[in-house]
C-alpha cells in the first residue's frame, strides 16, 4: 500500500509539472551547458517527469514495479539532459526520449528474468517487439501456424528462427526455482530439482568403473615390467605422454633412425599386449 501511495504521489507530481516553452526550454540548457547550473538542469528534467511516466507505462506488461520504471527512466532523463546540447536546436522531449527508453529497457533485460536475454541489439529488438508482432499477425485474416507466424517475425527483425522459438517460449512462462516443491499439501514430493534427469552413471557403475581403472592400471603397470629400459622409454614418449614425442625427435636422442624407433615401438606393443592377454583380454584387444 505504502509503495501504491508513493507511486500515485510521484506521478502526480510529474503530471502537475509545469510545461516548457521552447525559448525557455533553451534558455535553461544553455544555462546547465554553459554555467553548469544544476538548477536549470533540474528544471528541465522535472518539465519531462511526465514522458518518464507515460512511457513507463508501455514496459508494465513486463510485470514490473512501475515505480522502478518510473525512477530508471528519471536516470535516463538525467542523463539527456545533462547530454543535451541546445546548439542542435532539437526540443529535449525528442531527445529524452531515446535516454529514457533505453535506461527502462535495460532495467527490463536486468530484472525480467534470472537468465540474461538480449545481449544484442537484434536481440533486443526481438524481446520488446516479439508480443506486438505476434499479436499483430494473429489478427490478420490469414491463419498462420506457430512455425509460419515465428518465421515471418524471424524475417522482420532480421534474427534467426532458432532465436525467435526460444525467445517466445521465454516470454511464455516464468521463471520457475529448482528448489522449488514439486509435492501438493501434505505430499512431500521433493524438488525439481530432484527429477532432472542425469547423464551421469548410476553409483553402482561409478563403483564398477573405478574398480575396474584402478585393477586395469596394475595390469599395464605389470605388463611394463616386460619392456627393456629402451623400450620403456620410447613407450612412454610415445603413448603414455600427452604430447607425444615424434619418431624423428625420439631418433636424434637414442642415436639411431626414426625407422628404427618404429620397429622398437611395435616390438614393444607386441610384448604388452601379450603380457596383458594372460589378464586382461579386453584390455590388450584395444591396444593399437
Amino acid at each position: 500500500m505504502k509503495t501504491l501511495t508513493a507511486d500515485r504521489r510521484l506521478i502526480k507530481i510529474a503530471m502537475d509539472a509545469p510545461y516548457l516553452e521552447r525559448d525557455e526550454e533553451h534558455a535553461l540548457a544553455e544555462a546547465w551547458r554553459y554555467d553548469h547550473d544544476q538548477e536549470a538542469r533540474n528544471k528541465i528534467a522535472m518539465s519531462h517527469m511526465r514522458l518518464v511516466v507515460a512511457m513507463a507505462a508501455k514496459f508494465r506488461s513486463f510485470g514490473l514495479p512501475m515505480g522502478d520504471l518510473v525512477q530508471e527512466g528519471h536516470i535516463g532523463l538525467l542523463e539527456a539532459a545533462a547530454r543535451f546540447e541546445p546548439s542542435r536546436e532539437v526540443r529535449f522531449s525528442t531527445y529524452a526520449t531515446w535516454w529514457i527508453r533505453a535506461s527502462m529497457q535495460d532495467y527490463v533485460l536486468r530484472n525480467w528474468s534470472i537468465v540474461r536475454g538480449g545481449t544484442s541489439s537484434a536481440q533486443k529488438a526481438l524481446f520488446f517487439n516479439l508480443r506486438r508482432l505476434r499479436a499483430r499477425l494473429a489478427q490478420g485474416d490469414r491463419q498462420l501456424t506457430s512455425q509460419a507466424m515465428h518465421e515471418e517475425i524471424a524475417a522482420a527483425l532480421g534474427v534467426s528462427l532458432a532465436d525467435v522459438q526460444t525467445m517466445d517460449a521465454r516470454l511464455s512462462g516464468n521463471d520457475a526455482s529448482l528448489q522449488a516443491p514439486v509435492g501438493h499439501g501434505d505430499t512431500e514430493g521433493g524438488a525439481r530439482l530432484d527429477f532432472l534427469p542425469s547423464d551421469a552413471p548410476l553409483p553402482d557403475e561409478q563403483v564398477s568403473e573405478m574398480i575396474d581403472g584402478e585393477r586395469a592400471r596394475r595390469w599395464l603397470h605389470s605388463a611394463l615390467g616386460e619392456l627393456s629400459e629402451r623400450e620403456m622409454k620410447i613407450i612412454r614418449a610415445r603413448r603414455l605422454s600427452e604430447d607425444g614425442a615424434t619418431l624423428e625427435e625420439l631418433g636424434v636422442a637414442l642415436g639411431i633412425s626414426k625407422e628404427r624407433v618404429r620397429q622398437i615401438e611395435t616390438r614393444a606393443l607386441e610384448k604388452l599386449r601379450a603380457a596383458l592377454a594372460a589378464r586382461a583380454p579386453a584390455l590388450a584387444a584395444g591396444m593399437h
